[in-house]
């Protein structure tokens, strides 16, 4: 839960005027919201007792002929590089970097606490006006936006997240309305390039959509402008979703201009759901290719309703960063970069997400332009398995469990010294693979290692988990002087103490 800090008076430290704005919409919004998050959690019992997420009955939003229009001014979208908005220089150079788009992130890759989501809406609001600057301490000058053509989203914090501290008498409001209330009540319009674009993180069912329609329009018409002026694109990062892409386009069809395959959140929503099921225990993370079929299946289904629809299909983030000091490195990541996106432009998608402005000019290169729309997979089966066994795919092995307490100890101690994101062994590592890792321990507690041969799977007991995060945290305590971690041997510990509990207390929702 994010809170206001001590002394925090609504009235007279948020923008004045905001919280007569901002109360109808907290009034209408917030209660739906708690019945959205209740929902989520009876869909995952239900799919732990059997009852596992599936295509919806026809309806309307699968049977009529309606679309999307696409603008002129997203139709390319190759790109979108993405990153933490509280970073400034790091938004500066996103937005100079050439990429057709770029997503300014509230939510995956910052850490959720209340200073770092002000700089980062301060930062969204100078950068959606072009003013917001950095200085060059290696060139000694200030660098500010070059004009461009590039698309600005901005990804607020999704609908599991309360904000705290900012209502009169103490109630918890959305994260998710606030933060869109706050940049639409700020923003100027006549300063735009486009329309004020929104994304929309961590959804779970297509009902939701219906709230997010709601909160768009509501928000649009409060500050007087016409419904449907806040466009959108929307993440499929959880494992129920993907089987409900076309309601959920529906439902937002006056807004929504695209779908984006969170790939690494939908990993961790997929291990979720199927946690009670042997057969579901991923390899380590780094041996499982890129085009598995449980991936694999949602991007052709994803580009075969967006594309039906009107709308793009974006791909998701490839984790191996390049790096300007490591020449190997630096070759392994971009070429891993290039066969990452060939396999989505294949599957018809239309775009992909970055991280690093080495990594544009190949991504763009990948794909047709400006978008594939007018192309569809072919002989694409319309209501697919989404969850076809992950066998005969990489491996299972004591360093991949290993690995995976040693990132999610330098993960969790980031987060404690204010980063959301951060560069681990080669990999950018957040919110999303954090949560896939500790999902992959639980895994492995449940129901063992299991065997290269098809044998019975080794035993791996919550004690020998103690014992690897212990053996872990010695070896990073012991290097910590050589590393670029942040924090001391205090915040590792604590970073280790909470990682194990939130794995051995089931706590697997991304907060």
């Amino acid at each position: 839960m994010n809170t206001a800090p001590p002394g925090f008076d609504p009235k007279r430290d948020l923008p004045p005027g905001f919280l007569a704005f901002y109360a109808p919409l907290h009034a209408e919004l917030a209660p739906r919201r708690e019945a959205l998050v209740l929902a989520r959690q009876s869909a995952l019992s239900r799919a732990h007792g059997g009852g596992k997420p599936d295509h919806l009955p026809p309806s309307a939003a699968t049977t009529g002929s309606w679309r999307i229009d696409l603008p002129a001014w997203c139709a390319d979208q190759r790109n979108q590089m993405t990153g933490p908005a509280d970073d400034a220089e790091l938004v500066v150079k996103m937005l100079n970097s050439g990429s057709p788009g770029v997503m300014l992130d509230l939510e995956d890759s910052m850490a959720n606490t209340w200073p770092h989501v002000m700089t980062g809406v301060r930062n969204i609001l100078s950068a959606l006006d072009g003013s917001l600057t950095y200085e060059d301490q290696k060139r000694g000058r200030r660098v500010g936006i070059e004009p461009g053509s590039t698309v600005i989203w901005n990804r607020v914090r999704g609908l599991h997240l309360g904000q705290a501290g900012v209502m009169p008498g103490g109630a918890t409001t959305s994260a998710s309305l606030f933060d869109l209330a706050l940049l639409a009540f700020q923003v100027d319009p006549a300063r735009l390039r486009h329309p004020l674009a929104i994304y929309i993180p961590k959804s779970e069912s297509s009902a939701e959509a219906a709230w997010w329609r709601d909160a768009l329009s509501g928000v649009a018409i409060a500050r007087g402008w016409p419904p449907a002026t806040i466009r959108c694109m929307a993440l499929i990062e959880s494992h129920p979703l993907a089987y409900e892409m076309e309601e959920f386009l529906y439902h937002l069809r006056d807004h929504i201009l695209g779908l984006n395959l969170g790939r690494w959140d939908y990993m961790a929503s997929l291990i979720h759901y199927n946690l009670a099921d042997p057969a579901w225990v991923l390899p380590d993370r780094n041996t499982i290719p890129h085009d598995v079929p449980f991936f694999q299946r949602v991007r052709l289904l994803m580009a075969d309703i967006c594309h039906r629809r009107g709308a793009l299909a974006i791909g998701g983030m490839t984790a191996l960063y390049p790096s300007r000091e490591d020449p190997a490195l630096n070759e392994r990541a971009l070429a891993a970069l290039a066969a990452d996106k060939q396999n989505e432009a294949r599957c018809f998608m239309d775009g992909a997400w970055t991280g690093h402005p080495d990594q544009n000019a190949i991504a763009v290169a990948q794909f047709p332009a400006p978008n594939q729309i007018a192309r569809r997979p072919s002989e694409l089966e319309r209501y697919p398995d989404l969850r076809p066994v992950p066998s005969g795919v990489g491996a299972h092995s004591e360093t991949g469990t290993r690995a995976a307490a040693r990132t999610v100890i330098r993960y969790r101690n980031g987060v404690l010294n204010g980063r959301g994101a951060s560069l681990l062994d080669g990999y950018m590592e957040d919110l999303a693979t954090d949560r896939i890792y500790r999902l992959m321990l639980a895994q492995r507690v449940r129901h063992g290692l299991p065997a290269a041969n098809g044998g019975p799977p080794s035993p791996f007991s919550a004690g020998d988990l103690t014992q690897v995060f212990d053996a872990e945290l010695a070896r990073l305590t012991a290097e910590r002087n050589h590393r670029r971690d942040l924090g001391d041997d205090t915040t590792f510990r604590q970073a280790r103490q909470t990682s194990e509990e939130l794995i051995h207390h089931g706590w697997f929702d991304p907060v």
